[in-house]
């Protein structure tokens, strides 16, 4: 598979993956608009700056995670006793995928256990986001999202290991890039007070819908990996073009 194949659903991921962003991203841009002035809030001119920052920042957080898990499965696939460490990556990352879709559908919640693990990590990162608060510039705003990017979710988990299984810095690091793209819609959306996206969103219709769509992904993912297999065992098979015929 090439990252022009991979780029699309990891942006459909995020896409309609963010309808589980309401829960755990809702509060949060709350949090920065009712800080922000009363003028400030009732001007979409004037709130857009701050919303568009803070989602620089976080999506910023993703690239650079997925820039370091790219470069981490590239490490892994070099040291890994495997005749294909990438083909077994693609398949981790698939069915990664389909247990997100089966956790946005709320049909199983096995990765809530990775979010509850992150929660750890995000005890420790969380006191540098109230360094940001209240936010009075665009730049408190971006500073705000590149630490909230951390905040543990279950949906980014899932799409990192999608870079780790694409065992290259740069394209571990577009996939998330693509991923933060896709789930901008939603978040603008929630920033700008768009009630009855919001509420749309949260129909456990829409969410299994959602969780559907990212479960062909994850089955993309693993079928696709078979269609162009990599066979390292055939790369020093000597060519027979232009081997002169045997002396009869």
């Amino acid at each position: 598979m090439t990252i022009e194949t991979i780029l699309l659903p990891a942006f459909l991921a995020g896409l309609f993956g963010s309808t589980h962003c309401i829960g755990m991203c809702g509060g949060i841009v709350g949090v920065l608009t009712m800080s922000l002035s009363q003028e400030v809030r009732h001007s979409h001119l004037h709130l857009w700056p701050y919303l568009l920052t803070y989602n620089l920042g976080r999506v910023g957080s993703y690239t650079v995670a997925g820039l370091f898990m790219g470069f981490l499965g590239a490490q892994f696939a070099n040291w890994l006793p495997l005749e294909n460490p990438r083909l077994v990556a693609m398949w981790v990352s698939g069915l990664f995928m389909i247990a997100l879709g089966l956790y946005l559908g709320a049909w199983w919640q096995a990765l809530a256990l990775l979010e509850k693990f992150g929660g750890y990590l995000w005890q420790k990162i969380e006191p540098l986001g109230r360094r940001f608060l209240p936010v009075k510039t665009p730049g408190q705003a971006f500073g705000l999202g590149i630490v909230w990017g951390w905040l543990p979710c279950g949906l980014v988990y899932s799409m990192l290991t999608f870079s780790l299984a694409s065992a290259n810095a740069w394209q571990g690091g577009l996939l998330m890039f693509a991923f933060g793209i896709g789930t901008l819609p939603m978040l603008l959306a929630m920033g700008a007070t768009a009630q009855w996206l919001t509420r749309f969103a949260q129909q456990i219709w829409v969410r299994r819908v959602a969780g559907a769509l990212v479960i062909l992904f994850g089955l993309f993912i693993l079928f696709g990996s078979h269609l162009h297999p990599s066979h390292p065992s055939q790369k020093n098979i000597p060519s027979t073009e232009n081997t002169p015929p045997p002396h009869p």
